[in-house]
C-alpha cells in the first residue's frame, strides 16, 4: 500500500525509462508518450543537452535561495524578456504560482479589484485558483468542492466573445485585469481568433486594465512562434508561462511590462528578507517586552 495521498486518480502503470518520445514500464513494455507530462516534456525523455546540462548543474551547485544573486537565473531572465516584449521576470515552482503572481499584479493598478476571465480556461491547481476554475464553468467545478468559500473577485465571460467582454466593462468598473487562455486544452480544444486577441488589447488599453495571458500550456514554440499572442501581434502586459519552460524540471514564471513590471521589487519584499536575515543573528540579551493587552 502506497503512502502518498490519493490526489489523483491515477492509471495503474509506472513509468522506468523514457528515450525522446517513448517511454518504457516496469514490464518492459513500450509506449508512445503523447501526453509528454501534460504538455510539459518539450525535449521529450532523455535529450542529451538537457541531461548533460542538469549533471553539469548539480554537480556544482544545486540551492542556494533567492536571498544572494544567481548568474543563470539572470540569463534566463534576460532571455525570457527579449522574446516576449516584458520588463522582467519572477522566477517560481510552478504554473499554478505563476498564476498567483500574475493575480497579484493587479495591485499596482487599483487594489482589490476583479479580474475577467474567459470559460472553459484551466489556471493551475493551486488553492486560491480553485475559485476561478470553479467560475469558469470548464467541466472541473468538482475539485472545488469541500474548498468553499471560494475566493472572491472573478467575472466570468465566454471565450471569444468581445461583446460580452465590453459589457462588463460598461457596467463594472471594479475589473482592472483580463486573463486569458489563447489556447485552451481542458474544457476542449478552444482556439482564441486572432481579431478576440487585437480586441482584447485594444479594450484593455481603453479600460486600463492589464492584459493578463495564460501560455502555461501553449506557450514556448509550441505554434510556431514563442508565443501564441505573438501571432496576433500583440503585446500583454502580463505573461505566466511554466510547463515546458524547463522540459520537466519543476519551474514557474510570471513576465510583466510597465505598472505590472514593479510590482515585485526590494521595498516591496523588504520586510520579509529583513525577518529572514535577523535569523542569523546573536539573540539579544536585552530583556523581552512586557506583553501588552490590545483593547
Amino acid at each position: 500500500m502506497s503512502h502518498s495521498m490519493n490526489t489523483y486518480s491515477r492509471i495503474p502503470v509506472a513509468f522506468t525509462r523514457g528515450e525522446r518520445v517513448w517511454v518504457w514500464d516496469e514490464s518492459g513494455k513500450k509506449y508512445l508518450d503523447a501526453l509528454a507530462g501534460i504538455a510539459v516534456n518539450t525535449l521529450g525523455h532523455g535529450h542529451p543537452k538537457l541531461t548533460r546540462a542538469i549533471a553539469e548543474q548539480s554537480s556544482r551547485l544545486i540551492h542556494t535561495s533567492n536571498l544572494y544573486r544567481i548568474a543563470e537565473q539572470e540569463m534566463l531572465a534576460d532571455k525570457l524578456a527579449a522574446i516576449s516584449g516584458t520588463d522582467s521576470v519572477f522566477f517560481c515552482n510552478s504554473g499554478c504560482e505563476s498564476q498567483r503572481s500574475g493575480d497579484q499584479a493587479r495591485a499596482p493598478v487599483r487594489p482589490r479589484q476583479g479580474s475577467g476571465e474567459s470559460r472553459h480556461s484551466r489556471h493551475g491547481q493551486g488553492f486560491p485558483r480553485q475559485d476561478a476554475r470553479h467560475a469558469l464553468g470548464h467541466g472541473q467545478s468538482q475539485s472545488a468542492a469541500g474548498f468553499e468559500p471560494l475566493v472572491p473577485g472573478f467575472v466570468r465571460v465566454p471565450f471569444n466573445d468581445i461583446e460580452s467582454v465590453r459589457q462588463v466593462a460598461s457596467h463594472d468598473k471594479s475589473v482592472v485585469a483580463v486573463l486569458v487562455e489563447p489556447i485552451q486544452g481542458e474544457g476542449g480544444i478552444n482556439i482564441s481568433t486572432m481579431q478576440y486577441l487585437h480586441d482584447l488589447r485594444e479594450l484593455c488599453d481603453r479600460e486600463e486594465w492589464l492584459l493578463m495571458v495564460d501560455e502555461v500550456q501553449c506557450g514556448l514554440g509550441r505554434t510556431g512562434k514563442w508565443f501564441v499572442y505573438q501571432h496576433a501581434g500583440i503585446q500583454p502586459d502580463v505573461v505566466l508561462l511554466a510547463k515546458g519552460l524547463a522540459s520537466g524540471v519543476p519551474i514557474g514564471a510570471c513576465l510583466a511590462r510597465g505598472a505590472a513590471a514593479g510590482l515585485f521589487n526590494r521595498e516591496r519584499t523588504a520586510p520579509r528578507s529583513a525577518a529572514i536575515r535577523s535569523l542569523a543573528r546573536p539573540p539579544s540579551r536585552r530583556s523581552p517586552p512586557s506583553r501588552k493587552n490590545v483593547s
